[in-house]
């Protein structure tokens, strides 16, 4: 809710939402947005930054992923309303904070779809067709590509117009054939070709060093693909027990996403042939379908065949997932007042945010219009997503300070110490991202700020009202990410030259900084928390929704 906002307005669009996902559909929708485009090409651009040691990097993201995952599932449990991610920070700091953690995630989230598209139709210029070929040119989709790619964002856009029911059906079955082929592709090129002298040499391990490790983790699509786990949590509002289906949805997503990615990931490093590494070994890297090149080098042709016709089912059912979780993300942030009405409108029919829909639609369009090629999509992503990480450990203990006696479905003993370790972890990521793409994607979440401050401060001065004296306690509980996002941004370009900095900061000691950093800020954030309008009306529709459940239901999860 914005500092101007009605109170209860957001009742009507929520009474919509059909409340159909059990723990299956949600953990479906967990993994089938992890498994998307990036097992097609993950694996090979992790190797080529930190060669075999790519396999530690899928563990250290998955155990980031999991720790920052711990702390989303407590406030999605408490708060099962659709666009979940999107709401903590508002409710925990007010406008300000709640505004730029929603931006931050939006703009990850969203920018998905079109890669996911453009993943699909990079797989498709293998083929051994002439117009195929044609649809990349080695570095970004060509004007035929991106017209493919844009009919396939049309496609996701349908097969969410007309229900949930829908969706829930056709991403179950997408994802049981999207972990099958993933697994049958690391057993086949494991038995076709198994070459463990590509872990010793061309370099050895770490023929990068360790900083290539972590730089892998932030920017190669590990993170991208991790950041699926959101899914479940932003569809909460159509959860049927989200008490008990949120937090295993979210962790057996990344468990058994982290098991397929470490198959993939020591499949693709043995059946590289030794030819392909040559003189500059890993780095030199540059296949256009990966996993597909190398089944058609070892005699694999089913596989090939079989894995073309993935890269449109992998990718098309994470570009479908992600078209339904924006569209809630969206009506979340219109629900907080900063977007039109009409976009937090719910289709009573379908239980289908139809309006949220169309303006991801456009927005995805304009994305694969800017960035044409999955590499770049995938750095971009990848750090929009860990700034949007921040959010959560800050807000869940926040609110165990603001308001320790709402009900939480699931609440975790050991959250205090986990909550100050998931800031460490993203504030580390987002350093490993490398200068200048830190410094970059910084200014994407400033550019987000005009539209808070036309919602905030020109549309109340246009109505003849003053709004200072109600902004002021959200600038001064939202300060701390502002200036959290402006130090970082600092010590990214002061940092070691391994990660694209000046080199001021001795390596090691670039690390302990950043790690002190995201301690400071995170003391910081919990301590600058406040019992905002958001958090006070959220109180009273998750206890009013309490009251209202019958008698012997008492232990099952509420939520507007």
């Amino acid at each position: 809710m914005s500092t101007t906002k009605t109170p209860g307005a957001e009742q009507p669009s929520h009474s919509n939402y059909r409340r159909s996902l059990g723990t299956i559909a949600l953990t479906a929708t967990g993994l089938g947005s992890i498994i998307g485009s990036g097992w097609l090409f993950g694996a090979e651009r992790a190797a080529a930054i930190a060669g075999p040691a790519a396999i530690l990097a899928w563990v250290i993201g998955a155990v980031v992923a999991l720790t920052i995952a711990l702390t989303y599932t407590e406030l999605g449990s408490m708060f099962p309303k659709a666009g979940g991610m999107v709401r903590y920070g508002q409710y925990s700091h007010g406008s300000l904070a709640g505004y730029l953690a929603a931006w931050a995630n939006w703009i990850a989230i969203v920018s998905v779809i079109p890669g996911e598209a453009t993943a699909s139709v990079q797989y498709m210029s293998s083929w051994d067709f002439g117009w195929a070929q044609a649809l990349y040119d080695g570095k970004e989709l060509t004007g035929t590509g991106v017209g493919l790619a844009s009919i396939l964002l049309i496609f996701y856009f349908f097969l969410n117009w007309f229900a949930i029911s829908l969706f829930a059906k056709t991403n179950t079955a997408i994802t049981v054939f999207k972990v099958v082929v993933p697994i049958l592709t690391a057993s086949a090129l494991m038995l076709a070709h198994f070459d463990t002298g590509n872990i010793t040499d061309h370099g050895g391990f770490t023929p990068n060093g360790w900083s290539s490790v972590f730089t892998a983790v932030a920017v190669s699509g590990i993170v991208w693909a991790y950041n699926g786990f959101q899914s479940p949590l932003n569809l909460a509002g159509e959860a049927r027990n989200p008490g008990k289906s949120l937090p295993k949805a979210v962790i057996w997503s990344i468990v058994i996403a982290l098991v397929i990615y470490v198959a993939l990931q020591v499949a693709f490093l043995m059946a590289v042939p030794g030819d392909k590494l040559g003189v500059s070994g890993w780095a030199q890297l540059g296949y256009n379908s990966p996993l597909a090149d190398l089944a058609v080098a070892w005699g694999l042709n089913w596989l090939a065949l079989l894995l073309y016709a993935d890269a449109f089912v992998s990718p098309s059912g994470t570009g479908m997932i992600y078209a339904a979780t924006t569209s809630r993300m969206i009506q979340g942030v219109q629900e907080n007042g900063h977007l039109p009405g009409i976009f937090g409108k719910v289709d009573k029919k379908t239980g289908v945010p139809r309006p949220a829909l169309v303006l991801n639609l456009v927005i995805a369009f304009l994305f694969l219009a800017v960035f044409r090629g999955w590499g770049s999509l995938a750095e971009i992503v990848s750090v929009a997503t860990v700034i949007s990480y921040i959010t959560g450990p800050v807000a869940v203990m926040s609110l165990r300070r603001l308001a320790p006696d709402l009900k939480r479905p699931v609440k975790l003993r050991a959250m205090p110490y986990i909550a100050p370790v998931a800031m460490v972890f993203g504030s580390l990521v987002l350093y490993w991202g490398r200068w200048p793409l830190t410094g970059k994607v910084i200014l994407i979440m400033a550019v987000g700020l005009p539209v808070w401050a036309w919602y905030e401060i020109g549309k109340p001065l246009t109505q003849g009202r003053k709004p200072w004296a109600q902004l002021r306690p959200h600038l001064k509980a939202g300060a701390w990410m502002v200036a959290y996002l402006l130090v970082m941004a600092a010590v990214s370009y002061a940092g070691g030259k391994e990660f694209g900095g000046r080199g001021y900061l001795p390596a090691g000691w670039d690390l302990a900084v950043v790690a002190v950093i995201g301690l400071a800020f995170y003391y910081w954030g919990v301590r600058s928390s406040w019992r905002n309008p958001s958090l006070v009306q959220v109180e009273a529709e998750v206890n009013a929704a309490e009251a209202a459940q019958p008698a012997g239901e008492g232990k099952e999860p509420v939520g507007a």
